[in-house]
């Protein structure tokens, strides 16, 4: 009904436009049909045909009878058509293109304005088969606007937002507003955020037309660029740095009022600085969606030549390799740069003590660091007087890039935990992510700590923590601390491969660097101390899979509602069950290094993923991506019944007794056991006279009738047949059927755990593919010898699957295990329950002054 009644709309609204085109006399096409039309049809009585046939054929490939739904249904109609650009095979295709934009730009960093200036120059190549006329930059300073759609389109207290927390209220419930959020609203009314772009031209000199739209910018060409042409333009742009610790951004800076030079000190982090090339790709034109703060960005690949004007005591970190390095480092520092090339442990080039020394003084003066980078799709760096420097080399072997050298840029707030772990997990991790992947194709590997937890750049990261001062002057940090350094410049490392180098597009798929990144910090992590708990494991995933606040993976970035769990933690479980559960280590790592392989320096899709894996594991997995990557479905297979069944031997003698034996084993009556109990004796037993021939026989006799049936059974078998027969019934083995029920809807294999009567046990997988005819509910028989009796079943008892009710996994239940806490019941808190009279008499404390017990266990 709702079919025919869409159809009739359909033709109701051509109806309505033909009636239009008539009233303005333009001439109504008809289409000449086959001969079986004995009339011309009208353009919109085909187009509503054509409709109504859709929606028909749309139906014929969903189910309209019962309710089955094919699990296993293969993903060819959802994912892209292959084509010369990216075939089925999920490799780059025959024509496979993407642009190149090399970057010249000169900068100069205003330390006591915290302001940054750039003269950019650009150089555009056209490799797609498309006339270019225009040119979309990205520009994310104006996020930081008054205006921005990020800023306007904040939901208060709404679920998913970045940045400081803020909470509704509701009648009687106070709302919330962070001091954090306070501070940022106005840091951002208090300075002028945004870029100042000016001079925008072509390399002949003309001024080019220029349209910004939030955090993009339009260049009109002078002329259309064709295809395999290149442009170059140019433009001046400056912006105020935002403090990032106010606004909570990717970058940014950070103040140290308390450092020794009059003022204080500040670390830069400078990324997503300066107007950027939006993507242009096959699969979407102009990447160019608005930047919101939660989706990063895709970028073309291209060469950098950067200066970088800063104070004359700044130590700075970058993207590329530094061209000027006896210019801007001391021989001290070239020596031991040179040193660390070959050191076991990471050589100090600026000492604690050295960049205790910078902190003192500032300077009027400014040095230049000249960097270049090739083949990289973006370009960060890092500026202060703060920092200490720390290197080691790393001998990776390969043709590309044989050496790397690590680095660590801190300040002294960073202390002893920085120098033991920040360059050796940088280290460890390109030992790792190179197994699974290629050799790390850049000469340096960076980890700088300021103001940002987290964040990736070609060949430099930004990571956190610090220390902790204590008053003897000593400074500590927690395992947590330790744990997370640890753990954030793997993550960050890694991503120098996912995205970096394996461009993915975040934007659009957040997924597909921070998921696919998330396994792999997890392997590396785990490499390093499995006892951190690196959140990757299925396990982890369990409160996230069962909620309701969630969407699918598949889901564009901006839109998802917990990026956390949906873009980190489910796909890096996810490849954890694929790798450790469904395709073992084996055939997971070839195809995974195939596709890092097939994808480097290019820009993948989540289609060319899936069919990489698929094509080089040679496993369907069709109903893998579907479920976990389509589907909120999640884990939950329930152990509902298991049936202990035995032969029939078709010999009365011997059946008609284990009946009989089945009929005594059952519980007698109550009445009868009381009567029993009680010596009452029967009518029959006090008058044997009228016992008559069934009150010594029951209906588990055995007559010859019976046994000349068995006989007969025997004879009219084949012999084949009474061989596989007379084995089974000699055998005498254990026949169980367990039950199962999805009650998730994400279809697994099935891991079960037999424990038997003797005290063994065994290990069985059932695949996924059980599921397929009969996705909410399957049997599995499981036979054993006779000797063999099943006490208990287990499913998936190492928890490899992420079910999320483990509680049903075990037949017979189990008695569930919990905890019950006494407690004290608290006070009110209510302004009417304070004793005001007492209160009253309290004395005004100064907050600055330690109290006398204080300073005595400080002395």
């Amino acid at each position: 009904m709702v079919r025919v009644k869409q159809c009739l709309f359909d033709k109701l609204k051509f109806l309505i436009v033909e009636s239009l085109l008539n009233t303005l006399k333009i001439i109504r096409v008809q289409l000449i049909m086959p001969t079986i039309f004995s009339r011309p049809l009208p353009l919109f009585s085909l187009l509503t045909a054509l409709l109504c046939s859709t929606v028909v054929n749309a139906d014929a490939i969903r189910q309209t009878k019962g309710d089955f739904e094919d699990k296993f249904r293969q993903l060819d109609e959802v994912l892209p058509t292959p084509n010369v650009y990216r075939n089925a095979a999920g490799e780059p295709g025959q024509q496979y293109w993407q642009q190149q934009v090399n970057y010249k730009m000169d900068v100069v960093l205003d330390e006591t304005k915290r302001q940054l200036s750039t003269r950019q120059q650009i150089h555009y190549k056209n490799n797609s088969p498309y006339t270019l006329k225009y040119l979309w930059l990205h520009l994310d300073q104006n996020i930081f606007k008054n205006d921005s759609m990020a800023e306007m389109s904040t939901d208060f207290g709404g679920i998913g937002r970045r940045g400081p927390a803020t909470s509704v209220g509701d009648g009687d419930i106070t709302a919330r507003l962070s001091l954090e959020e306070l501070r940022r609203q106005q840091f951002m009314a208090d300075n002028e955020l945004g870029f100042v772009i000016s001079n925008v031209k072509s390399s002949s000199g003309k001024a080019l037309k220029v349209t910004i739209v939030g955090t993009l910018m339009r260049i009109d060409l002078d002329k259309p660029l064709k295809p395999g042409q290149a442009t170059d333009f140019s433009l001046d742009f400056s912006f105020n740095i935002v403090e990032e610790d106010a606004v909570s951004a990717r970058s940014g800076y950070e103040h140290f009022p308390k450092d020794a030079r009059e003022g204080g000190n500040d670390i830069f982090l400078l990324a997503q600085w300066f107007p950027r090339l939006v993507a242009y790709t096959d699969y979407e034109a102009w990447t160019n969606k608005e930047f919101l703060g939660r989706g990063e960005f895709t970028l073309e690949f291209g060469d950098y030549d950067v200066k970088l004007t800063v104070p004359e005591d700044h130590i700075v970190s970058s993207t590329g390799e530094l061209q000027n390095s006896s210019k801007v480092l001391t021989k001290q520092q070239l020596a031991r740069l040179e040193q660390a090339k070959t050191a076991k442990r990471p050589v100090f080039v600026v000492t604690e003590q050295e960049a205790l020394e910078n902190e003192k003084d500032g300077t009027d003066q400014s040095k230049t660091w000249h960097f270049k980078a090739k083949n990289v799709r973006d370009f960060a760096w890092a500026s202060s007087r703060k920092f200490i420097w720390d290197a080691k080399g790393y001998q990776q072997g390969g043709s590309e890039q044989p050496f790397v050298m690590a680095m660590s840029f801190y300040p002294k707030e960073g202390g002893e935990l920085w120098q033991k772990y920040s360059t050796e997990a940088i280290v460890h991790t390109m030992e790792v992510y190179s197994r699974f992947s290629f050799d790390y194709p850049y000469p340096v590997a960076q980890s700088v700590n300021g103001p940002v937890g987290g964040m990736e750049y070609p060949m430099i990261t930004f990571n956190g923590p610090r220390t902790k001062l204590q008053d003897d002057g000593r400074r500590t940090y927690s395992q947590a601390e330790k744990r997370f350094l640890i753990g954030v410049v793997i993550h960050e490392v890694g991503h120098i491969y996912f995205p970096m180098v394996v461009n993915s597009d975040e934007r659009q798929w957040t997924w597909m660097d921070e998921g696919l990144n998330s396994f792999l910090d997890g392997v590396a992590g785990r490499e390093w101390d499995p006892t951190i708990p690196w959140g990757v494991e299925p396990r982890d995933i369990v409160d996230y899979m069962k909620s309701d606040v969630q969407v699918p993976i598949m889901t564009q970035s901006d839109s998802v509602l917990k990026l956390g769990p949906n873009a980190y933690t489910k796909p890096a479980a996810a490849l954890n069950i694929l790798r450790e559960v469904i395709l073992g280590r084996e055939l997971f790592d070839f195809a995974f290094k195939e596709y890092a392989t097939r994808w480097k320096f290019k820009r993948p899709t989540p289609a060319d993923f899936f069919r990489t894996m698929e094509e080089a594991s040679g496993v369907d997995l069709d109903w893998f991506w579907r479920g976990w990557f389509y589907s909120t479905d999640h884990v939950d297979i329930s152990l509902d019944k298991v049936f202990q069944l035995r032969l029939d031997t078709k010999n009365p003698d011997i059946d008609f007794e284990r009946q009989r034996q089945q009929e005594l084993d059952k519980p007698m009556p109550l009445f009868v056991e009381r009567n029993k109990a009680e010596g009452k004796v029967l009518w029959i037993d006090k008058n044997p006279d009228v016992r008559d021939f069934y009150d010594d026989n029951d209906r588990f006799t055995v007559t010859n009738k019976e046994r000349n049936a068995y006989t007969k059974f025997l004879h009219e078998l084949e012999p084949w047949e009474r061989k596989a027969f007379e084995r089974a019934v000699a055998e005498d083995k254990n026949y169980y059927v367990l039950q199962f029920s999805n009650k998730g809807g994400l279809v697994m294999p099935i891991l079960l755990q037999l424990n038997y009567a003797d005290g063994s046990s065994e290990q069985q997988y059932i695949p996924a593919e059980i599921w397929r005819r009969s996705p909410k509910a399957v049997n599995k028989l499981i036979v054993t010898a006779k000797d063999k009796v099943l006490q208990d079943v287990v499913v998936d008892p190492k928890w490899e699957t992420a079910d999320v009710d483990i509680e049903n996994n075990f037949y017979p239940r189990r008695i569930i295990p919990s905890r019950i806490e006494a407690y004290k019941a608290d006070k009110s808190k209510a302004k009417v329950s304070r004793d005001i009279m007492q209160d009253s008499k309290t004395e005004l404390k100064d907050p600055a002054k330690k109290p006398d017990s204080e300073k005595k266990d400080n002395n």
